[in-house]
């Protein structure tokens, strides 16, 4: 998801071997946040075919794997831009603006988990009928259904998903007395969110100057509430995120971090964040498959090795996205064989051998095979057992149609009021609740 993160990613997201994500944003104008390149790497001027545009957020992978460049060879007649925005909550508002007003839209447009309610809820008329054009089987079937209308529309085909894992950088572990064996620190915070940041409070004690346990208190709070089995809403639908216990104890992690020296204290997405990773400012970050190749990116070199992956302390799912073709598309048909192409499990398999994200596609499942650079990059960490492992047992959450703006508010508002600006865990979800309060019209 995304980086945008696609949030970005994402999702994130996570599930039956499942919801993975990205953790995921685009759109057709450019602002300070995005950014655009042809499949072919910013060569061609698409003169004499047909260009289509896909938007997306975070790092997809597509451009990456190579999946642009082998689709146009495939098809010569094809020409693809793709546009990057960094954040999803940047976004998702310019593609509803742009769908309500019929125009600008991307031929394919990317949907991150956190907006699929909505987008089925509110503005399936604005997309087409996918499940006429797919064998929907291919698809794990909650992915499905999260993407399908009442009368049974399928406005996007399901990308990854987010099973999550918590990456942790060796070297810092090491220097700060702590355990550096994958299995052992599984171990030690097996179970439970507020045993990881029990480790963190030991990592504080010798941590190597300059450097922290955590990205963010937000980080915390994405992982423990993605495996609730219940958070912003019920089963039938009610708002329930203000005294949803998985919202309560996913806050609780989080406030213990905020309130402490263990935080980085960055927003994530941010440049700022991505510099950390550059860097090497923090020592940990939860991280659902999609992050994989986001870390990867942007530690660089200098991270090569000196990252690994452990299992997280509790199932959870953050992230995971899904391309819909917008009827305002000025390409409908090409666009289409383009999203089934890229969201069918060879193209899948290729995704997740580049950059770890998790497929969708059940029948990719026994072959998956990260790519050896990043096996390596990764101190050889057996990365399809952990994120299958972990894909097993997420719980199936209830969405709705403001679960992106609700977590927004609570991460981005509530958190951040409290670890960048020095307010008590009160004052921050006074803050988050007035801005739910007005996402939702109380």
């Amino acid at each position: 998801m995304r980086t945008s993160i696609r949030r970005s990613q994402r999702l994130m997201a996570l599930a039956a071997v499942a919801a993975l994500t990205t953790g995921l944003l685009a759109g057709c104008a450019k602002d300070s946040n995005d950014s655009s390149s042809d499949g072919s790497g910013g060569g061609g001027n698409g003169k004499g075919k047909i260009t289509l545009t896909i938007g997306t957020f975070g790092v997809f992978g597509y451009k990456q794997s190579g999946l642009y460049d082998e689709y146009m060879k495939l098809h010569p007649e094809i020409n693809i831009k793709e546009n990057v925005t960094t954040r999803t909550d940047v976004y998702w508002p310019k593609v509803l603006t742009r769908l309500q007003a019929g125009s600008g839209t991307d031929d394919i447009q990317a949907i991150e988990i956190g907006n699929i309610t909505e987008a089925v809820q509110t503005q399936a008329n604005k997309f087409v009928d996918l499940g006429k054009e797919v064998d929907k089987s291919q698809w794990l079937d909650w992915k499905n259904a999260q993407a399908t209308t009442k009368d049974g529309k399928l406005i996007g085909l399901g990308t990854d998903i987010g099973p999550m894992a918590i990456c942790y950088r060796k070297d810092l572990f090491q220097k700060a007395g702590l355990p550096t064996d994958r299995t052992k620190l599984a171990e030690m915070w097996k179970g439970d969110w507020a045993k990881y940041v029990d480790v963190g409070k030991q990592y504080m004690k010798k941590a190597p100057k300059g450097t922290k346990f955590v990205d963010s208190a937000s980080s915390v709070y994405n992982a423990a509430v993605g495996g609730a089995s219940e958070r912003y809403y019920d089963k039938d639908g009610n708002v329930v995120w203000d005294r949803s216990d998985g919202v309560k104890k996913a806050w609780d992690a989080a406030m213990s971090v905020a309130t402490s020296d263990m935080s980085a204290k960055l927003k994530q997405f941010d440049p700022t964040w991505d510099q950390g990773f550059a860097n090497g400012t923090f020592a940990s970050v939860a991280c659902p498959a999609w992050m994989i190749g986001y870390i990867e990116q942007k530690s660089g070199d200098l991270g090569k090795g000196k990252w690994d992956v452990a299992a997280a302390p509790a199932a959870s799912n953050w992230g995971g996205s899904f391309l819909g073709a917008p009827t305002a598309g000025k390409h409908q048909k090409e666009a289409i064989a383009l999203a089934k192409w890229l969201t069918a499990p060879e193209q899948q398999e290729k995704v997740f051998a580049k950059q770890a994200s998790f497929p969708s596609t059940p029948s990719a499942y026994a072959s998956l095979k990260p790519a050896a650079d990043t096996t390596a990059y990764f101190s050889n960490a057996p990365l399809t057992q952990i994120f299958s492992d972990a894909a097993k047992t997420i719980p199936s959450q209830p969405l709705g149609p403001k679960d992106k703006p609700i977590d927004n508010a609570i991460s981005d508002i509530g958190i951040l009021q409290v670890e960048q600006k020095g307010k008590s865990p009160s004052q921050g979800w006074d803050a988050a609740s007035k801005e739910i309060k007005d996402v939702l019209g109380q």
